[in-house]
């Protein structure tokens, strides 16, 4: 019996020139995919990047993979289409927040709440970035870019409340400056059976430098970082010195551990099937400024849209036998041409 073959970083890695503006943080994220991909046992050929428009979405061009270069926002339904026709293989959405969250959001929220097993990795950089810095989805209030001067007047979306709104199955937030904690996550999302999705938080250096640095710098992170553990309580700081808990509204918020005392805060439960406490936690940070959850918030068990299907239709011919593709055709008014 011969050995298994080993892979590495060079077995995921295209021959084509990575082409990001320098600094761009979507290096960080391609280096962390495709150091871990050999760790995750599935081999290139049994693997699909699916991209829409964007910086984000040049993605699949640098994955020694199967891969799609769709169409805006679209990405995935290309991809509900390749995991329904070919559920043996492992499928991934590229995407970005303008790209997934405008023209793309109806796609979005349909492909989660359907549960299609693959994952979605949304670049979350607060601007449109391949079209030269307009504001974004996410873009914060009163934010003066080339297609806002006077200042943006569209409330942000919060990519996760996003998501577990939609009834997503797994749901996680990472960021580009931290390699070991997205490729944990990046772990995650792909053992998750279903449709998992992870907002990064992805530093566009050329249009939006700096949009992260108030909760990612690292003199920032040990008090602006929630790290969260599932069956832990929710604690953070240099210290712990800082913790949350839900009030008496039901809403997340942040309190100093000595004046409440350990009992008094929340325990994180990613497996709690009802959505209200990961939802609670996806709206402690309003912006990217304050102490924001990292990790993963969600994470819970459905049937996958693909395997629903295919109960579908081996159910179907169960009950009615082969197919008569003739009586199908001639089922309705028909008529000869002589």
């Amino acid at each position: 019996m011969s050995d298994p073959v080993v892979l590495t970083k060079k077995d995921f890695s295209s021959d084509q020139e990575v082409r990001w503006c320098p600094g761009c943080g979507d290096y960080s994220v391609l280096t962390a995919l495709q150091l871990l991909m050999p760790d995750l046992g599935v081999r290139p050929e049994n693997q699909v990047f699916v991209s829409g428009i964007g910086c984000s979405s040049r993605f699949p061009y640098y994955m020694n993979t199967y891969g799609i270069h769709s169409i805006h926002g679209r990405a995935p339904a290309f991809a509900t289409g390749v995991a329904v026709a070919r559920p043996d293989l492992d499928v991934w959405v590229i995407t970005g927040d303008g790209d997934g969250l405008s023209i793309g959001g109806n796609h979005l929220i349909h492909a989660l709440r359907r549960n299609v097993n693959f994952t979605i990795l949304l670049f979350n950089n607060q601007i449109y970035g391949l079209t030269k810095g307009q504001y974004s989805p996410t873009s914060e209030i009163g934010k003066v870019t080339k297609s806002s001067p006077f200042g943006s007047l569209d409330y942000p979306f919060n990519p996760l409340s996003v998501a577990i709104g939609a009834e997503a199955t797994f749901v996680a937030r990472t960021h580009d400056l931290d390699r070991k904690h997205m490729q944990e996550v990046f772990r995650r999302a792909h053992e998750h059976k279903g449709a998992a999705f992870v907002e990064i938080y992805q530093n566009c250096n050329v249009f939006n430098d700096g949009a992260f640095d108030h909760i990612t710098s690292k003199d920032k992170r040990p008090d602006m970082l929630v790290q969260l553990h599932h069956g832990e309580p929710v604690v953070f700081g240099a210290d712990n010195q800082y913790g949350v808990r839900l009030n008496e509204y039901g809403e997340a918020e942040v309190v100093n551990v000595a004046e409440v005392g350990t009992d008094a805060l929340l325990v994180h439960d990613e497996a709690r099937h009802d959505p209200t406490v990961a939802f609670a936690l996806s709206r402690l940070a309003e912006t990217p400024t304050s102490p924001t959850p990292m990790g993963v918030l969600r994470a819970v068990s459905r049937p996958t849209y693909e395997a629903e299907v295919q109960s579908q239709l081996g159910a179907a011919q169960a009950n009615r036998g082969p197919g008569d593709l003739r009586a199908l055709l001639e089922s309705g008014g028909v008529w000869d041409v002589v």
